[in-house]
């Protein structure tokens, strides 16, 4: 599966993926034999509250990122059921323009309960795509509006749409955007009010306190629908990542995302422990100590983890 998906071939990339998703004891090795082909890929995320148009900006990204002969994947994360678990897919809907491009992989993810508009796997699919040597990896959040920051830990550039309607300055100041974008796209230019979203943004942008070295960010417009406007979406998000290779944050932003991945690996590790028989007891009976009063929680913890 590995030398199919650094060959291009996108069925081994998706089963790939599966694993990844279905964490799979076969893991370990898969990520250990991809290590050495990762690290060239442009991670590019979009963000922004349900309704902007993620999923149509997306599929007009990817046709501008084709035109220049990139070769692109999207890993769309779609809000999980409450009850099957499963992903709506409704991404794909809106990306059929691509569906048959040999240079272009789509994939659904469901978040599965994870807060922060990614899916818990989302580091590790990165990995693989990147390894299967795409250009552009394109990673589309769930759009959950004030909890969904994570992006800006995992991409190179973050991308966060608006749209007319969809609130005041306030709003989008509440939402934290204005910490987490590289680019701000004003989504569905051509209704009423965009121009004030863009100027109130613009305002916004400018008060916030920046070094006179770092990058500042750019609020373009676009009409998704008909592809406006990505023209020089695509050429900002290009100037972005040549500001991050020449100042070399991109090594930074790619080291704190490999910070973030082991991180998260260990602690899933450590849950996976205390999940079987003996460590459920062990927490069990601890639980019982701290609410009698005989032990305090931190001292509990320390049993918990000293016992390993």
């Amino acid at each position: 599966m590995v030398a199919g998906a650094r060959e291009g071939d996108q069925r081994s990339v998706a089963r790939l993926i599966t694993l990844v998703e279905d964490a799979s004891p076969l893991l370990r090795e898969v990520m250990r034999r991809l290590a050495p082909h990762t690290g060239h890929a442009q991670v590019v995320g979009i963000t922004g509250a349900p309704g902007v148009g993620k999923s149509t900006s997306t599929n007009a990204l990817v046709g501008e990122l084709r035109a220049i002969g990139k070769r692109v994947a999207v890993l769309a994360v779609d809000p999980s059921s409450p009850f099957s678990g499963g992903a709506l897919l409704g991404d794909r809907v809106r990306m059929g323009d691509h569906t048959t491009d040999p240079g272009v992989f789509i994939r659904s993810m469901a978040s599965r309960g994870h807060l922060g508009g990614l899916a818990w796997t989302t580091p590790q699919a990165i990995r693989v795509l990147d390894a299967a040597g795409f250009d552009v990896i394109v990673v589309e959040t769930v759009g959950v509006g004030q909890s969904e920051v994570e992006i800006a830990a995992l991409a190179d550039t973050t991308l966060v749409l608006l749209a007319p309607g969809m609130g005041d300055g306030i709003q989008a100041a509440k939402a934290g955007i204005l910490e987490i974008g590289d680019l701000y796209v004003v989504n569905k230019a051509d209704r009423d009010g965009a121009d004030r979203v863009r100027r109130d943004l613009a305002g916004m942008l400018s008060l916030a306190e920046r070094a006179a070295s770092a990058w500042q960010p750019q609020v373009l417009t676009s009409v998704a629908s008909s592809g406006e406007g990505f023209a020089e979406v695509v050429a900002e998000m290009e100037r972005h990542h040549a500001w991050l290779v020449e100042t070399d944050g991109i090594v930074g932003r790619r080291a704190r995302r490999a910070r973030d991945e082991i991180e998260a690996i260990a602690v899933a590790e450590l849950r996976a422990r205390w999940a079987d028989v003996s460590g459920r007891s062990e927490l069990a009976g601890l639980a019982a100590q701290v609410a009698a009063g005989e032990l305090d929680p931190y001292t509990a913890a320390d049993e918990l983890l000293g016992s390993d």
